[in-house]
């Protein structure tokens, strides 16, 4: 579709979310293809890392961050297929951890399993008490392990757990 036209797309909805979607484009006063093309939109919005082939490795975390429990149970991809998606023909200094990939699966499936290995990693015995709480906590460690820090590792006396403790002693400092 070179040309900008806009083109007709079939979609199967079960008869449920047919009718919320008439339901909210009759409060909102438009058609129901206007609310369909917005939550179109908007999951593109969310999702649009994944489409460009030129992202990958660590620059996809934050795609799987905020989205990944409901993108990852919705799909069905488990650790295996998550990990592929990642790091399909990335580097090795822009790979990310296949035991931070399995902390990312498992908090779309096993959500108190999950905060548990989470808990180790950050080295502390503090329980989560809330998914809200163990997905934040998910947020910072893995965007301070691949987000925010330098791509390659110059320290050598630097653990893979040091931006963690970095990340929570910054939290206390500004506590």
């Amino acid at each position: 579709m070179a040309d900008g036209r806009k083109q007709a797309v079939s979609i199967r909805m079960n008869a449920s979310d047919v009718r919320k979607v008439k339901r909210v484009a009759s409060r909102l006063g438009v058609r129901d293809s206007d609310v369909i093309r917005f939550a179109v939109k908007t999951m593109l919005g969310k999702l649009g890392p994944l489409y460009d082939p030129e992202v990958s490795g660590r620059n996809l975390v934050p795609v799987f961050v905020e989205s990944g429990a409901e993108l990852l149970r919705f799909f069905e991809i488990d650790a295996t297929k998550l990990e592929a998606i990642i790091n399909n023909g990335v580097h090795a200094e822009r790979r990310v951890e296949r035991e931070d990939i399995a902390l990312l699966a498992l908090t779309g499936a096993q959500e108190p399993y999950a905060a548990l290995k989470l808990s180790e990693l950050e080295q502390t015995e503090r329980p989560r008490r809330s998914a809200g709480e163990l997905l934040e906590s998910l947020r910072q460690y893995l965007y301070a392990k691949y987000v925010y820090r330098p791509v390659a590792v110059t320290d050598a006396s630097a653990t893979p757990r040091e931006p963690v403790r970095l990340a929570l002693a910054a939290e206390q400092e500004i506590a």
